[in-house]
Formats: structure tokens, sequence, C-alpha cells
């Protein structure tokens, strides 16, 4: 899932060392993160390659992001399966970023694909103005209830903020099993530069409106209940 967050004014993203927290040994993850090498870069190694993601991989390709990895199924496979590009994955919680690491080395696409704890908020700390050329969002969190809509990452500052950040022509794709999501979206991107390209308000019964989709493990568990997952695709004008 793609984190659940703060308003942007509340969150200047720090990578804190483990010897920095109350209790450093509770997650041992937090720790294994640091010590896996990549795909995984650290917090201040994703804020040091903006503006240059070409030499994290070392080489120049179309950069596509993914906000919320989760156990990494989804990136791993697209990185697998479009080696043409270089893939960066942001995840708040160190297991997932580990799980995805290991999905990614299972893959065999450790070559185009890095994988970073780091904050969804603050995306301008990691990129420069035009710098990504296709972002995907999965089941980020709903936060269903008004009161709580201001936690919810697709709000009116997070286009505003990637509106800037994605080049223009670029594709943002938005998978989510809360239909809030994709009404949020149309409303929050009004006055905005993006175009609504494409929408499905049930993936497994009418198609994916792109045409590579990947069901995640998450996306499964919603068929099985027999409830909708609701897609729609962007494009920065």
């Amino acid at each position: 899932m793609a984190h659940r967050g703060k308003p942007t004014a509340e969150w200047r993203f720090r990578d804190r060392l483990p010897e920095e927290y109350f209790k450093p040994d509770l997650n041992p993850y937090m720790k294994l993160h640091r010590e896996i090498g990549p795909p995984v870069l650290t917090a201040s190694e994703t804020a040091a390659n903006k503006g240059k993601w070409g030499e994290a991989f070392d080489r120049p390709a179309p950069l596509h992001v993914e906000i919320g990895t989760g156990n990494g199924f989804f990136l791993a496979g697209m990185a697998a399966r479009h080696s043409e590009f270089n893939w960066l994955g942001l995840e708040i919680r160190f297991k997932r970023v580990v799980q995805t690491a290991r999905k990614v080395t299972k893959a065999d696409a450790v070559g185009n694909t890095r994988v970073s704890r780091y904050n969804a908020h603050q995306l301008s700390d990691v990129f420069e103005d035009g710098e990504i050329d296709a972002l995907y969002i999965n089941h980020p969190d709903p936060w269903a209830k008004q009161k709580q809509a201001n936690h919810r990452l697709l709000s009116p500052s997070f286009f505003e903020t990637i509106g800037k950040l994605l080049k223009q022509g670029s594709i943002v794709r938005i998978k989510t099993d809360h239909l809030v999501n994709v009404d949020g979206t149309i409303d929050n991107i009004k006055g905005l530069p993006f175009d609504i390209v494409g929408r499905s308000d049930d993936i497994e019964n009418d198609g994916a409106p792109w045409p590579d989709d990947i069901v995640t493990n998450y996306q499964r568990k919603f068929y099985k209940r027999g409830l909708p997952v609701y897609a729609i695709v962007l494009r920065r004008v």
C-alpha cells in the first residue's frame, strides 16, 4: 500500500540511524534495510540522487516510479517485464523495503531497479521538476471518512507536486480498492495539468485501462471477496 501520511507541512523526512530509535532492535528490518545494498537505497542516498537518477542505475533510461511498493510484487514484475526503464520504488515501512528488495533480486531485476524507504509526501526532496517519466500508485490507504480526508495521499497538494515532477506527456496509473480514491482524484486534479485518459470501475471483469497490468496479491484478495478494484489513468499535459 502507499504510505498513509500527514499533510506535507508536517513532514521533512530524515534518514534516522538505528541507534537514534528508542528500541533499535524492536524492528530487525530497520538495520537490515541498511545492510542489503543494491537494490536498496537509504533515504539519504535517495535524496542525493535528485536530478541525476541515471547515475543510480549506471545508465540513462526513462525513470518509472512506484509509490508504496508493498511486498514488491508489482515493482519486481514490472522491472523484469520492462528492463528498458529504470524503476524506483518508494516505501515507508522497513519490512516492505526488504521484501521488495528480495523480490527484485529473485526476478533478476537489480540492474534496473532501486527501492528506498522514503516518505511519499516529500517527493520534491527526491526529484527535480520533469524528472519522472511514469508514476504508479497501487492501493493507497483510503482514509474513507471525510474527517480523515487530510490524511489521504491523493490530495490536491500531492497532484500539484507531481504535476511539476512529471514530464509532459507522462502517465500516472492509480489502482485502488476504494472508489473514494478515484472520485477524489477527479476532484483534486481540477485546475492542474492532467487529463483523464482511462478508467475502470471493475478491473477483473472490464480489464485495466492499460495494456500491461500486473495483478498484485492485495488485488487478488478483493477478487476472492467479490469486490471490485478500480483504476484511473492520468496524463500530464
